[in-house]
């Protein structure tokens, strides 16, 4: 398993700024906020990004997130896509090897939203693949379909594309309907990327994503999780995320240190 830090952890700081913050504080991939990728280039350029990816010594290891692709329609749905092309070349551009796609159907759906579902996904997947990079489709507790580990992974083995995988995000698994039982569902080909957070104590109906902590620090420490990643020899990404305004606040640097410790210490890694 490779430890990694999502830079939405540090949104309210610039992207350089996080690099370089990060790196000192020992973190060597990222999973890499679009968001912050979008502002950085649009003031310096792609290449020199590449540059800041290579002189912090960092890994950009996956990219979160695009929305958009499933259900939507009209001109909505093709900027969406005009879009996700963009973020393609991007993934290329930067050597990275995963992009987070959001499972974002919300609202009553229909026979006809689910066949849409179906074929943008197959379609995305066609499309990441002529681009050498992989989708991980991030089920979100709250959405209509797929709101829990077991349909997600049905849907994935339904397109049956090696460029589609899974993203599971521990706080959708905990919040939502999923079972202890749908981590067995869990494999090296279906897993594409994790992303892990605590639960601060809050009943699970009313978590939101302000109440994110580091993981191992809350209510659902992720110890199941983790064991199912080492039975299957998981050696991907495992990032932490945390949507916490209150902790955008903590200096970069000191927060890279702080996450970083608390996750080698939830994949049982000693520090590096």
């Amino acid at each position: 398993m490779k430890p990694a830090i999502a830079t939405v952890c540090s949104l309210e700081a610039s992207l350089g700024a996080v690099l370089d913050d990060y790196a000192a504080g020992h973190v060597d991939a990222v999973d890499l906020w679009l968001g912050h990728a979008d502002a950085f280039i649009g003031e310096h350029g792609m290449a020199a990004l590449r540059e800041r990816f290579a002189d912090a010594g960092i890994a950009p290891v996956a990219a979160s997130f695009q929305g958009g692709l499933l259900t939507s329609q009209g001109e909505a749905r093709r900027e969406h896509w005009r879009h996700f092309g963009e973020r393609l070349g991007l993934c290329r551009d930067l050597g990275i090897p995963v992009l987070v796609i959001a499972g974002d159907a919300f609202g009553p759906l229909g026979a006809e939203d689910l066949g849409r579902l179906s074929v943008s996904l197959t379609d995305a997947a066609a499309r990441a693949a002529d681009a050498g990079v992989r989708l991980a489709l991030e089920f979100d507790a709250r959405a209509s379909f797929p709101n829990n580990l077991q349909s997600a992974v049905a849907v994935v083995e339904q397109v049956g594309s090696p460029a589609l995988g899974l993203c599971l995000d521990w706080f959708h698994y905990a919040v939502g309907p999923s079972k202890p039982l749908d981590l067995w569902l869990l494999s090296n080909e279906n897993l594409a990327h994790v992303q892990l957070s605590d639960i601060a104590d809050v009943p699970r109906e009313m978590a939101a994503d302000t109440d994110r902590i580091l993981p191992g620090e809350g209510t659902s420490p992720p110890d199941d999780l983790v064991a199912r990643l080492r039975e299957i020899g998981y050696e991907g990404a495992v990032a932490v995320e945390l949507h916490n305004p209150a902790l955008w606040r903590v200096p970069p640097r000191q927060f890279g240190e702080i996450a970083m410790t608390s996750l080698r210490k939830v994949l049982g890694q000693a520090a590096m």
